[in-house]
């Protein structure tokens, strides 16, 4: 269990990451590539992450031997969108000390000796420094730009949801609903980890980051000088795809079916619902019904434009038929192609009766 105990001046401290931290989401996301018992989608992503990670980013394995990285790795200034970059340039600032000791602690007892770039680090070059640079960006790309703009909207989710608790239950309790388990007990916060930990903020405050990779428990930082971090697993996390049962459409056609599959690779582009229907080959309820569904899982917006209604998938709807199959065409109600206009039937479908719009676009549909 971890116990963080509070005075009355760090409940006023309390602060919530406003965007997300580069560098801390790709620590989390090698802490879950090197964790072992986890569930089979994340086995599969940890396999494909670790086929497509260039020689480049190699060096941060060698500043994590063992199960624990040191802690200077951690970025716990002001969150930048920027990239890894104006987080990397706060890296460089830590404490000699700090890294001097950091690296002492994670290769004490371990058989094998630092390699020269990481003894350099130590003594603190400024070549080193380059290489682990040059490591995390080549990281960054491939782990977690892919997925950053989703990371960011989830952040904003995050956040969102934490002020609102704030606002309508106070910091106490809007604490204890973040981590499932965690409780507030006169001063302290508990929290449902390995081990015993306690860690006493004395008027430092403390600074929360949700994380969208790591599913473990709580992890707690006390950088010198500064605000306690306290980073937590937030909601469901990323969606993983599970690659390697069969293809990607067809493990999400279990789970979302055929057609909310087809309909979100088809929303890859905008389309009104009649047009959607058209592409899917249904009719413009079922069409609007499909939509629906997905715009109350988050995959889909709606917005509208005059009279009628338009559908884009999200960048969560996008992450999740990566590497699927384009749907199929198929006939429609008239007999048509999916995805080509009736010479007959085509532009009443698309009006509507006299030049309004479908049912199903106008308000309400």
């Amino acid at each position: 269990m971890i116990r963080i105990r509070f005075t009355a001046d760090d409940f006023a401290r309390v602060r919530f990451a406003p965007r997300p931290a580069p560098l801390q989401a790709l620590n989390t996301a090698f802490m879950m590539l090197f964790r072992g018992g986890e569930p089979l989608p994340f086995g599969r992503w940890r396999q494909r992450l670790l086929r497509s990670l260039p020689a480049a980013a190699e060096p941060l394995g060698d500043l994590v031997p063992g199960a624990d990285a040191p802690l200077f790795l951690d970025e716990f200034g002001d969150p930048s969108e920027d990239g890894p970059e104006a987080g990397a340039e706060r890296l460089r600032a830590a404490p000699p000390d700090l890294v001097r000791s950091e690296l002492e602690r994670v290769y004490a007892g371990h058989p094998a000796p630092p390699p020269a770039w990481v003894r350099g680090l130590h003594r603190g070059d400024a070549g080193a420094w380059q290489v682990l640079r040059r490591a995390q960006q080549a990281a960054f790309e491939t782990a977690v730009r892919p997925v950053w703009p989703l990371v960011q909207d989830l952040h904003r989710a995050e956040f969102t949801r934490h002020a609102l608790a704030v606002a309508e239950h106070g910091v106490g309790a809007a604490l204890a609903a973040l981590v499932p388990g965690s409780r507030l007990c006169g001063d302290a916060w508990e929290l449902p980890a390995p081990g015993e930990r306690e860690v006493a903020l004395n008027g430092r405050g403390l600074l929360v980051l949700p994380t969208f990779h790591w599913t473990g428990h709580p992890l707690v930082a006390e950088p010198p000088g500064g605000a306690v971090a306290l980073t937590y697993a937030a909601g469901p996390g990323l969606p993983l795809s599970p690659a390697g049962t069969g293809s990607t459409d067809e493990a999400l056609a279990g789970v979302l079916g055929r057609t909310r599959v087809d309909a979100l690779l088809v929303l890859a582009e905008e389309h009104t619902t009649s047009g959607l229907a058209r592409r899917l080959g249904v009719s413009n309820a079922t069409a609007s019904a499909h939509a629906a569904a997905l715009r109350g899982a988050g995959l889909v917006t709606t917005a509208r434009a005059g009279r009628a209604v338009l559908h884009r998938r999200t960048e969560l709807g996008s992450l999740l038929v990566r590497g699927a199959r384009p749907p199929a065409l198929r006939l429609g109600r008239a007999g048509v192609v999916a995805g080509e206009a009736s010479p007959l039937h085509g532009d009443e479908r698309d009006r509507g009766q006299a030049g309004e719009p479908a049912a199903d676009d106008r308000p309400g549909g």
